[in-house]
């Protein structure tokens, strides 16, 4: 089972919202996860990011590898090396 932290889409037509999630690669995009570990609000200006930093540092430190998407938002914020 590879671990992902990847974005899952919630809100309405035209207006998104992300959790940033931990979940299994093979599941369903807006599937089963493991862990909320954060909030992407696209919409919001300048962008809203919010992370979960002890969360995010302990799946991290299990093995779980972030998509190319969450590796740039926590880049943004400085949260992880």
């Amino acid at each position: 089972m590879a671990v992902r932290i990847r974005l899952t889409r919630l809100g309405r037509k035209k207006k998104p919202f992300y959790r940033i999630v931990v979940a299994d690669s093979e599941r369903a995009r807006d599937g089963k996860f493991l862990d909320i570990v954060g909030t992407y609000d696209p919409l919001q200006d300048p962008a809203q990011i919010t992370l979960n930093k002890d969360k995010l540092q302990d799946w991290i430190g299990r093995g779980a590898i972030p998509s190319t998407t969450v590796k740039s938002l926590i880049k943004k914020t400085g949260s992880v090396e």
